[in-house]
This record gives structure tokens, sequence and C-alpha cells, in this order.
């Protein structure tokens, strides 16, 4: 769903969709499109994109669109089927934003992966993330301020670790964080999202049920056999959960 905001006047201002506005004396560049005419192009493949998440995207550093002298956005072909990529990427390999950093950095973003690689890639890592962020690197990474880290720790949201006598978080809070802010532009408050803890806490406690007595055996094979199907069952749990929400949606839609 494609979200137009409006503003009167400033650089910020952007058409909604169609063709992009030329500046004075600059030649319309080939092929360009507006941050509009690309969120409507790529709704036909996804249903939830929008204006805002494209933006945010780019907050992210995984998009650069060129800017005219006005400061609109002009995405080239090639902008548009990185974002593709990434998109595909989320939806459908569940991969976290910095492994789709590190995906897009090989170049090589164009073409569809084997259908059994992709499978493959669609487990969820439950290995612990190795990066060690402060509460003061937490709110410059993900550019909030110390009361919507609170706010998000009150309601079990962000759980971090306590690490030499101080409180540590790791990369997976850091994209917490970034979600929920995102979120909050649209007004969902901390206690909002206590919806998707108690989700998180249930489906985790199925796959306990389901894995956890081979996790606590003694041989060392059977250990990491129910890891590798833990992270299985947890890819197949995320990819039921996102189809639900989609038949939701259209109906909400009127589909």
């Amino acid at each position: 769903m494609a979200v137009a905001v409006s503003r009167s006047g400033g650089q910020g201002r952007e058409p909604e969709a169609g063709r992009p506005r030329t500046e004075p004396g600059a030649s319309r560049p080939r092929r360009a499109l507006t941050i509009g005419a690309v969120a409507k192009i790529l709704s036909q493949e996804f249903d939830d994109i929008s204006i805002s998440k494209i933006r945010y995207l780019e907050d992210q550093k995984l998009l650069a669109p060129r800017r005219t002298a006005g400061g609109y956005r002009l995405y080239s072909q090639a902008d548009v089927e990185r974002l593709r990529a990434i998109l595909r990427m989320q939806r459908d390999e569940f991969l976290p934003l910095r492994v789709i950093r590190q995906e897009l950095a090989t170049g090589d973003f164009t073409g569809r992966r084997p259908a059994a690689e992709s499978v493959k890639r669609r487990a969820v890592s439950v290995d612990a993330a190795v990066t060690v962020l402060s509460g003061e690197e937490l709110m410059d990474e993900a550019n909030v301020d110390a009361s919507f880290i609170r706010e998000l720790q009150e309601f079990g949201i962000v759980q971090p670790k306590r690490v030499d006598g101080r409180m540590a978080y790791d990369e997976t809070d850091l994209e917490i964080v970034r979600a929920a802010a995102e979120l909050s532009r649209f007004g969902v408050a901390g206690r909002n999202l206590r919806v998707f803890r108690t989700s998180a806490d249930r489906e985790a406690s199925l796959l306990e049920q389901i894995v956890g007595p081979s996790l606590r055996s003694r041989s060392q094979a059977r250990r990491r056999e129910a890891v590798e199907n833990l992270e299985s069952l947890a890819g197949i749990c995320g990819h039921l959960k996102h189809l639900l929400l989609v038949r939701d949606l259209r109906r909400l839609k009127g589909e």
C-alpha cells in the first residue's frame, strides 16, 4: 500500500507518482522514476510496499537514489531491481538487513536463487549475535532516544543482557529497535508491540516442545541436528505467519 505524503513547499516535497520533475536547466534522466512510481510498480509483486518503507530502506543505507538539485529522489532501473531483490530476500528468505547488506555487497542480486538454495536459506539462524552495543551506541545506530529504549524494555520488546555491570545489546536488539521506531511513525507505541512479543513467545514454546528433548541430548550429533531443525521450523513458522497476515489484509481491502 503506497502512502502519499504531501508537503507544501520545501525541498522535501516529492511527486507522488509518474514522471519526475525536471529542475530548470537540467535534462531529465533517462527512465528515472519517482518514489511514488517505484512503489506503484512494485506493489504488483509486494502487497506491503509503501513509500515510507522505501525511505526506511534508504535510511538503512540499502538504497542510494540520485537526488536532483531540488532534493527529489530519482530511481534508475538498477535502483528498482536492487529494491526488488531486497524485498524478495526479506519476503522469501527472511534475511535480516545486515545479511541483505552482505548479499548486496557481492553485486550479484538480479537473478532468482535456485529453489533448493532458497528453501535452505529460509531457515532462521538462531546463533548468538556477536556484535555488542552499549546503550549509547544502540541509540546512535537506531536514531532513537533513551526514553524509547526504556519503553521497549518495559514491555519486554528489547531484552538486553548485563555485561561487566552494564546493559549490552546485540544486532538483533538493534534491528528490533529500528523496526519499532518505524512503527512509531504510524503511532504504534511500545505497549502495542506486546502482541508481537506474545506471539513470538508462544511460537518459541511450541518449537521447544518439538525439539527441546533433542537439544538437551548428550549426543553432539543429535544436538546439532536439533539446532538445524529448530532453524528450519522457525523459518516455516515465519512464512506461515506472513501468509496468514497477507490473507487477513486482503480481507481488509475487500478482496
